[in-house]
């Protein structure tokens, strides 16, 4: 929509989600609501990158192969020396420098082949992850164009942003490191498992017989730091609301001369904080030393079993440090597939939130000889519509109305009543329930959306401008305009002066929030923006309330050049444009009450609701009414 500024406005139930980046510590990790068939679907999507998946995993199964045999061999190496020191304090021979050698340098191409390996996997399976982001982007923003209106107001802004930036984010950092981490993992276990038994079963059983009292232990101090670790989550949001709270409204604070509670309540808060913050800490550090404990233990264990052994001439001396140096190893995977476990539900769960995105219902355009829009004049009847955002619950009933083209039609109404849902229905957001609207005697359903669309322009309450330069701008509307044609659009929106003052013209740039350009000046913007699409029907939600005498002048003259010659519909605010409008509309509750002109309204007295609005409203207007 070309030369459209839309704004939903139906009420919003769900809050903004937050933006952060993967599961914290302590806190409870998200899990998808149906993990199987989203892990499905992304094995479907992740299938069209076999051959670089089957590298992956070839590479990284090879590079912890490597890996694993080193220290074998280093105890190799070391029973050779040992072996060798034997013999010259038997007088029977010496230590081969020449074969330890040997095995030192196969040790090192291992491990460099390892670490070869281990880099080729990484580059391939970054390029999958990213090369699957960039598919899903592209697919989202795709689909965003295609959703209908209806979804955006069931949902906020950050819920849609959530799922563009962190919920792809987190795919993405999942994909990179989750796979590749698993595959290593399981590799490591099984392939030290194997080494293990090889050198000594019972030794083996032995450092497995650790495992389960780790798992008690570590069971046992999660449980109890989990709680203290989601209040510590929980307190930490009370002090940063409260600091954001208070430090928003310092000055509001300094001058009621609140400092002192201000401070007593953030130091009650950071109390609580501070005593669940040490209890966490002090819980998830009691699991290093434990866990050390314990792997010492295991040391011990098998120091005593490997000498044993050695004095039975059942293992070598290299076997023992190998096996130690192996048992040491061993947890380390464990721990890191425990740990990756909470990425890869958290992974799992943004995948489903994108796929539940992209599989949302279209808004599909089945018009097989649509109307054309080239000739149309703007003549607009609402035949007997009824509409509600939910079927169960009409909020317009029975609505008429027969506007020929060129006039100005003000919708005046309490708030709910209706007047910005004609304005979506118009444009079709949403289809009515009953009845029809017509343009120029053809159906809007037999449009097609876009080209439906086309024919109106639109100047909202909220402007929206983005980053660029002024021309850029108000050539958004019209891509193709001329630079002549941009200021003469700029001079009908009496916004031509104000540009030429600025240093670089019309190639001032505007910054990303608008925020170095007044709230008056964007407003003409974007009229400038509209009086450039040259549209055949409008629709104005005046926004002038929050701005000067002056400035309300230039915006009211600018929009009765924008107005000249098409049809105009206006949520109307402002005296001035109810006075002057051809037709006035009163709604309540999706109905329409009244209808006249602004004195054809006022003379219906006490008892006219229009009366009743206007006294209500628009009383601080008795001056200019007369």
């Amino acid at each position: 929509m070309s030369n459209n500024e839309v704004k939903n406005n139906p009420p919003q139930t769900k809050q903004n989600m937050p933006m952060g980046g993967g599961p914290k510590m302590g806190a409870p990790v998200e899990k998808a609501k149906d993990m199987k068939g989203t892990t499905k679907k992304l094995a479907k999507m992740l299938s069209k990158y076999k051959l670089a998946l089957a590298i992956v995993m070839a590479f990284a199964i090879g590079s912890t192969i490597f890996s694993i045999v080193g220290p074998k061999m280093l105890g190799n190496a070391t029973t050779e020396i040992y072996t060798g020191l034997m013999n010259k304090i038997n007088g029977t021979g010496g230590i081969d420098f020449t074969k330890i050698g040997k095995i030192i340098l196969w040790v090192v191409g291992l491990y460099l082949s390892s670490a070869v390996f281990n880099l080729i996997q990484g580059y391939v399976m970054a390029g999958v992850a990213l090369k699957v982001t960039y598919k899903i982007r592209f697919d989202l923003i795709h689909k965003i164009n295609k959703l209908p209106m209806k979804y955006f107001d069931k949902k906020t802004n950050g819920e849609v942003l959530s799922v563009i930036t962190n919920d792809v984010d987190t795919l993405s950092g999942g994909l990179d490191q989750s796979i590749t981490q698993i595959i290593t993992s399981v590799s490591t276990i099984v392939g030290i498992l194997i080494m293990m038994f090889s050198i000594s079963w019972q030794m083996t059983i032995a450092s497995l017989l650790i495992l389960p009292i780790s798992g008690l232990i570590l069971k046992f101090v999660v449980g109890k730091s989990q709680k203290y670790f989601a209040s510590q989550q929980e307190y930490l949001a009370h002090v940063n609301g409260q600091v954001e709270e208070v430090y928003g409204g310092h000055n509001i604070v300094k001058v009621f001369g609140r400092e002192k509670e201000a401070i007593k309540e953030f130091e009650k808060e950071n109390r609580q904080l501070y005593k669940a913050g040490w209890r966490s800490q002090f819980l998830s550090g009691l699991m290093f030393p434990l866990m050390n404990f314990i792997g010492n233990v295991g040391y011990v264990v098998v120091a005593i079993l490997g000498g044993y052994f050695a004095v039975k001439g059942k293992i070598t001396v290299g076997n023992i440090q190998s096996f130690i140096q192996y048992n040491k190893q061993f947890t380390q995977p464990i721990g890191q597939v425990a740990q990756i476990s909470s990425t890869i539900q958290a992974m799992i769960a943004a995948a489903e939130r994108i796929f539940e995105f992209l599989e949302e219902k279209e808004e599909i355009e089945d018009i097989k000889n649509p109307v054309s829009t080239k000739d149309i004049k703007g003549n607009i009847k609402f035949d007997h519509v009824h509409f509600g955002y939910d079927p169960e619950k009409t909020i317009i009933n029975d609505f008429n109305s027969d506007v020929k083209d060129g006039q100005k039609i003000a919708i005046v109404g309490p708030t709910g009543a209706g007047k910005t849902t004609m304005v979506k229905l118009l444009m079709r957001f949403y289809d009515v329930n009953e009845g029809a609207i017509l343009i120029d005697g053809h159906n809007i359903k037999d449009f097609k959306r876009g080209e439906l669309r086309k024919l109106f322009g639109m100047v909202l309450q909220d402007t929206w401008l983005y980053g660029g330069t002024i021309k850029d701008n108000i050539k958004y509307s019209r891509p193709d305009a001329t630079d002549s044609e941009v200021i003469e659009a700029a001079k009908a929106a009496h916004v031509h002066h104000y540009i030429k003052t600025l240093s670089k013209g019309y190639n001032a740039q505007i910054n990303e929030e608008s925020s170095n350009i007044s709230a008056g000046q964007k407003q003409l913007l974007t009229i400038a923006r509209v009086i450039l699409a040259d549209p055949k029907i409008l629709i104005l939600d005046e926004a002038t309330s929050s701005i000067d005498t002056r400035t309300e002048e230039q915006i009211q003259a600018a929009m009765d050049n924008l107005m000249k010659g098409r049809t105009s519909f206006i949520i109307a605010h402002r005296l001035s444009t109810i006075k002057n409008a051809d037709l006035i509309l009163v709604m309540d509750h999706g109905d329409i009450v009244e209808q006249g002109t602004h004195e054809e309204l006022l003379e219906k007295g006490k008892n006219g609701f229009y009366f009743k609005l206007y006294n209500s409203q628009f009383e601080d207007y008795d001056d200019e009414i007369g």
